[in-house]
């Protein structure tokens, strides 16, 4: 998912990288791998797409992660941890961040880290991406202390801020952005020893205040054709590690020496959103939603259709997060009940509902299943696969009410809240007003830290109740290392793979 574009453009690098597919604009050369502490290779299935932060994808991201610093550190949990910023305060409104900074930083063009080049970060995504911060302000009382405001309370402030890159004046004002990135990150880029495409180096700054998170002298990562060319490079020792997808899972884990992490990632569901019925009528019936949930059978959905390879769920929510609700399936497998339900709901004679599909999505594993269990209930499915460059703008546009995706389940609710549940959500497709979910919205956006969680759970319960998703698993991502690698835990809060400081 994209850190700073807006939400069509964050949706489209979050579907690629919920996916497993692999895609390459270049190959690598072989070469040694990492040894010792002296280099770390790793192989990214998909190229970068420049040295720009603002276009930057959280997914693969390890040679941003390198070469920029932020003002805080992102936590799994969504809370922060010091990085430019050592300390820092969050107005009980909701609205302003103040960040004190440490000393003596420097951007890798020798000019200096202050309050100043945190405006300059900031400012631009004024425009870039309004949705998230739109009229900002700010307030440099002096060179180590800035105040972010923002015109309305933000629920997701801890994101807003931890995932902007730090950049100074001189490269925003450069002509080569894309090309010769200009960070205070933990490793410097050398052009030199790098060819785009194929090979990109970085070396360690050794003035970093943090140097010891970075144990490695030499960065390098490799752009593979695909997955499978990515694993056959980690075998022959040539990286260090790489995304895995299920297909090349099995002979990973069969391989000497190499470790494999597994991490669930998303939620596979069909989200409901026409709750109002307005393009499909049946779907205003919460005996015809709590059917469809009825009608699959999760568990046959992880064990085999996914090999064992996922975990079934019936809710949206992460368990984790705080909207997540504690308790038994209420809408276990039972095919008779869901056809007693269509019934009573005089919908036994079924519609047709259509899933927008793109080439590469791991989830259409599931497509004959859906359409054969949904079929019990006489609903037809039918495909429409979109294709250019208006694919993710179609499939959020509200043409296709009950979409089925891999989405969210980030351990932070607030998140998924935000992009599937209240109406401007760009997953909630139909974006319909709902009183209940906005009056509970009003409380995370305003209420203090415990009314937020209680709103958050009351939303869980609610969105549950009526059904407006049929969950069906929560799926794995791969990611596969070297014993020469210790990866003592996967601290990415999107749990797409480990980030740059996991490597030890």
């Amino acid at each position: 998912m994209t850190k700073t574009v807006a939400p069509l453009a964050a949706a489209a690098l979050l579907l690629t990288a919920c996916t497993g597919q692999s895609s390459s604009s270049g190959g690598g050369d072989a070469g040694s791998g990492g040894t010792g502490k002296d280099k770390l290779v790793l192989g990214l299935t998909a190229d970068m797409t420049g040295w720009d932060p603002s276009t930057a994808p959280d997914y693969q991201a390890w040679g941003y992660e390198a070469a920029y610093d932020t003002l805080t550190e992102c936590n799994k949990d969504g809370s922060l941890a010091p990085a430019a910023a050592t300390s820092w305060e969050i107005s009980a409104d909701k609205k302003s961040f103040t960040a004190h900074l440490r000393s003596g930083m420097k951007f890798s063009d020798g000019t200096p880290v202050t309050a100043e080049t945190v405006k300059e970060s900031f400012t631009p995504l004024a425009k870039t991406a309004s949705d998230r911060y739109g009229g900002i302000k700010f307030d440099i009382p002096d060179p180590r202390t800035v105040t972010i405001t923002w015109p309305d309370p933000q629920p997701l402030m801890s994101t807003r801020i931890c995932t902007i890159e730090l950049v100074s004046a001189k490269y925003l004002a450069s002509k080569s952005r894309n090309t010769a990135p200009v960070g205070s990150g933990p490793y410097t880029y050398d052009a030199k020893a790098s060819t785009a495409g194929s090979v990109y180096v970085l070396r360690k700054n050794p003035d970093f205040y943090d140097a010891k998170k970075y144990p490695y002298k030499t960065l390098e990562l490799r752009v593979l054709s695909s997955a499978t060319a990515a694993l056959s490079a980690l075998k022959t020792g040539q990286i260090d590690g790489t995304v895995v997808t299920a297909d090349t899972y099995n002979e990973a884990k069969k391989t000497p020496n190499v470790n494999v992490l597994a991490l669930e990632s998303g939620v596979t569901a069909m989200m409901l959103t026409d709750h109002e019925g307005k393009k499909i009528p049946a779907l205003k019936d919460i005996r015809v939603r709590k059917a469809m949930n009825m009608v699959f059978d999760r568990g046959l959905i992880a064990s085999k259709l996914y090999k064992g390879l996922a975990s079934p769920t019936y809710q949206f929510f992460n368990k984790q997060g705080a909207a997540y609700v504690k308790g038994s399936d209420p809408y276990p497998y039972n095919v008779a009940e869901a056809k007693k339900l269509m019934k009573e709901a005089g919908q036994e004679k079924g519609f047709t509902l259509t899933l927008p599909t793109m080439e590469g999505q791991a989830w259409t594993v599931l497509l004959p299943y859906v359409t054969q269990q949904l079929a019990e209930l006489n609903i037809k499915v039918e495909t429409k696969t979109l294709t250019g460059a208006d694919a993710i703008t179609n499939l959020l546009s509200g043409d296709y009410p009950a979409p089925m995706w891999t989405v969210g389940a980030n351990a932070d609710s607030i998140q998924d809240i935000s992009i599937g549940v209240i109406p401007a959500g760009y997953w909630n497709v139909s974006h319909q007003p709902d009183a209940t979910v906005e009056k509970y919205w009003k409380t995370i956006v305003n209420g203090s830290d415990s009314e937020s969680k209680a709103a958050q759970q009351a939303i869980g319960k609610y969105v549950l109740d009526n059904a407006w998703y049929v969950p069906l698993v929560n799926p794995q991502v791969f990611y596969a290392y070297s014993d020469s690698v210790k990866i003592p835990e996967s601290t990415d809060p999107n749990d797409a793979h480990p980030i740059l400081r996991d490597f030890k």
